[in-house]
């Protein structure tokens, strides 16, 4: 874990907020000059702290009208199975993310997909018949009562 000061937390929950945010303001709003914000949001980019830039993209603007959550039982926990698992999930783009579990399930992704019958289509061909898997359970989502990606940095 890297050791941060209050000035680096500052920047992180401005870049977290607003990733556009040009060095100037940046270093306006954490009470910076240009040159040294500059060297210490570099710095953090080294250290893996901050990983990358994205832009947030409303997937229902782009065709992708429903979001569901899968439950993922595996027949075998074995290493070697998990990994075959996983680059198999890597390779389908609708599958936006992965997540490992312990306890009954072994994995929870989340897909996106235009409609019911593109997604039953990706679960009947896709998911189902991936490496190692027992049982699949899904649940489409209604709605979305907070979406804030990242990490709390008050």
């Amino acid at each position: 874990m890297a050791t941060l000061d209050s000035i680096d937390r500052k920047l992180l929950a401005e870049l977290q907020a607003e990733g556009r945010v040009t060095n100037v303001d940046l270093a306006s709003r954490v009470g910076l000059t240009a040159p040294p914000c500059l060297r210490r949001v570099r710095a953090l980019e080294e250290e893996g702290v901050i990983r990358g830039y994205h832009a947030d993209l409303d997937p229902s603007k782009l065709g992708y009208a429903i979001t569901v959550f899968a439950m993922v039982s595996l027949r075998s926990q074995a290493e070697e199975d998990l990994r075959a698992f996983e680059n198999h999930i890597k390779g389908l783009p609708e599958v936006r993310e992965c997540h490992m579990l312990n306890g009954e399930i072994d994995f929870i992704l989340k897909i996106v997909s235009r409609d019911l019958q593109s997604f039953q289509e990706f679960l009947t061909s896709h998911l189902t018949p991936a490496p190692n898997v027992a049982s699949v359970k899904t649940s489409l989502t209604i709605r979305t009562a907070k979406y804030e990606p990242g990490v709390p940095l008050g």
